[in-house]
């Protein structure tokens, strides 16, 4: 069937485009037409149907109308009546930008086929063409094969190759770098932005050879980078030869900033090999209807956070100490999650679709992100890897294994598969760290993982000029409105939970004298652990006392340093890891 749909940026003020979908060689009795419920890279299933309008069919040539049975939310069905062409029209709304989205105003069009272009149910591997109706001096910028210049048109294999493939489209910034002599974009679309343009330039050039650096090849002709700055918080969705990333525009100066928009930059980035190519075997071709589900996403996600971050390293764009800090704050994140207790990396991974994208009251409590655990699993895998190979082999060997035999060969990977590579590729048995680690909940040991590379890994020295007494603890998370203050979250194991506090509890006042949210913390900061105190709370709408023996909080932040007396092996882990020298802890200041 040739298939082949006409985007229009019709009433862009209304932010209403309309498309057409032209079919030639029907010879099924009826056309289901079906958009994806979820898009790859964002596992959780979305409304997008919800902006469709006016959906009608008619027979090609003459026109005449055909009627359209709307089957579900998401799926259209079209009498073929015996012709073999069709032709179907429809409206979509979007005013929606962020890494995922159909997205139109005046000034730009950003077309995430997921949204807007169905597909033909029983046609997902047929070849497709998708052409453009847009303003005359707007460009558009594609990794899709270009068909015609008048309209714009593109080509895609297959309906996963479309998805695979945003369309932007507008009077985007555009430059070209060469990293490694493969032209990668940087196409800039958004009011303002802070940004220079000559040190982006560089800096995701370094990014870029760095990448290919630590896997060992690329399998890119061409990338494009979208960065789309808004007001919105960062995000980014990663493609085949292509990552979508909405940055706020004034992410761009200050060193807090930018590294974010480094890490994020990174971590998509390194995405073009796992996840696209290296993948467990369910995730692709798609099934768009339904949840897919996989026990990998600890590896996909987690492992590409880990390797992100080397990269930045790599390539001079963090430093050790800012390496190492930024692990010990994921580290941190990690353990003031009591869900780590309960919750393997793997079944964080199998149960995304509920858990990571939905989160509720108790989610901190009973879940924990495959995103960080995967990455600090696959951060101590790598030093047990290095100190157990003697550093004869790291977690890049097995990353390189997995890139030759599946990643490059397009063979998809069992659910099974990780540590039968791993052990293969190491020469180890790494059977025991997957069942405690992976698919276990065993309490990782970080500072035994961290002495493997000459490090100790302990809780943040107090800074000397803070107060002597240490603050009372509850152990809740609150979220502020208009001065209130409303708990979010009541931590199990913690004074607050015991006392009977309790998610969407009203804070009113403290030992009978009235808090907001501003005042608070300050207050609770003054009482010692051990001390009894009474909260006011209004708990659905009545006034109740709840009295609470504050308890000691954990450590605010933690800290890699240097081992005394680290042996030669832990010494050479840490500078094949790190790529720099290691040095001794140095000598405490005098008094």
């Amino acid at each position: 069937m040739r298939i082949v749909y006409t985007a229009r940026a019709a009433e862009p003020a209304e932010h209403r485009g309309r498309f057409t979908i032209d079919l030639e060689g029907v010879a099924e009795p009826h056309v289901d037409l079906v958009l994806p419920s979820w898009v790859p890279g964002s596992y959780h299933i979305a409304n997008y149907a919800r902006g469709f309008r006016g959906l009608r069919a008619s027979q090609m040539p003459g026109g005449t109308a055909i009627p359209v049975e709307r089957v579900d939310k998401a799926r259209w069905r079209v009498p073929s009546q015996g012709v073999t062409a069709l032709r179907i029209e429809y409206s979509v709304y979007g005013h929606e930008m962020i890494d995922e989205a159909f997205d139109l105003t005046p000034e730009h069009m950003f077309l995430n086929a997921a949204l807007c272009l169905p597909y033909v149910d029983g046609h997902l591997a047929d070849p497709l063409e998708v052409r453009l109706d847009v303003p005359p001096d707007w460009r558009v910028v594609t990794e899709l094969a270009e068909a015609g210049t008048h309209p714009p048109s593109f080509r895609a294999p297959d309906y996963d190759t479309l998805v695979d493939s945003p369309i932007d489209a507008g009077r985007p910034l555009v430059v070209t770098i060469r990293p490694g002599g493969i032209p990668h974009r940087i196409a800039i679309c958004g009011d303002g932005g802070n940004y220079e343009l000559h040190r982006l330039e560089e800096d995701i050039g370094r990014i870029v050879e760095a990448t290919v650096r630590l896997v060992g090849d690329s399998p890119l002709t061409g990338y494009t980078f979208f960065y789309h700055v808004h007001d919105v918080s960062d995000g980014g969705l990663e493609h085949a030869s292509s990552t979508s990333c909405v940055v706020p525009r004034f992410a761009f100066r200050g060193p807090e900033g930018y590294e974010r928009f480094l890490r994020l930059t990174s971590h998509e980035y390194f995405h073009l090999y796992n996840v696209k190519r290296i993948r467990p075997k369910v995730l692709g071709p798609f099934d768009y209807t339904r949840e897919v589900y996989t026990r990998l996403l600890w590896w996909m996600e987690g492992s590409t956070e880990y390797f992100s971050e080397l990269i930045l390293r790599r390539a001079g764009l963090l430093t050790v100490p800012k390496y190492l800090e930024g692990l010990a704050k994921s580290i941190h994140d990690y353990l003031d999650t009591p869900g780590r207790r309960v919750q393997s990396a793997e079944e964080s991974s199998l149960i995304s679709w509920i858990d990571y994208y939905q989160p509720f009251e108790e989610t901190p409590n009973q879940s924990v992100s495959y995103y960080v655990k995967g990455q600090l699993a696959s951060l101590c895998l790598d030093l047990e890897i290095r100190s157990a190979s003697a550093n004869r082999a790291s977690l890049e060997t097995v990353l390189r294994t997995l890139w030759t035999e599946y990643g490059k060969t397009g063979r998809g990977l069992r659910e099974d598969e990780i540590l039968a590579v791993a052990n293969r590729s190491t020469g180890l048995e790494l059977g025991p760290f997957f069942d405690r680690y992976i698919g276990g909940t065993d309490e990782i040991d970080f500072d035994a993982f961290a002495r493997k590379a000459g490090l100790s890994f302990v809780p943040k020295p107090k800074d000397p000029d803070a107060a002597d007494e240490e603050p009372g603890y509850l152990g809740i998370r609150f979220e502020s409105s208009n001065g209130s203050l409303k708990v979010k979250n009541v931590l199990v194991d913690t004074p607050a939970r015991r006392a009977g506090l309790t998610p969407g509890d009203e804070i009113v006042a403290f030992n009978r004298a009235r808090v907001t949210s501003e005042t608070f913390e300050r207050i609770l900061k003054r009482h010692p652990p051990g001390t009894a105190i009474e909260l006011t709370v209004f708990r659905r709408g009545y006034q109740r006392s709840v009295p609470v023996t504050l308890g000691t909080a954990p450590p605010e932040a933690y800290l890699f340093r240097p081992v005394e007396g680290a042996d030669e092996l832990a010494r050479q882990v840490y500078e094949r890891w790190i790529g720099a020298p290691w040095e001794p802890p140095k000598p405490a200041a005098g008094p």
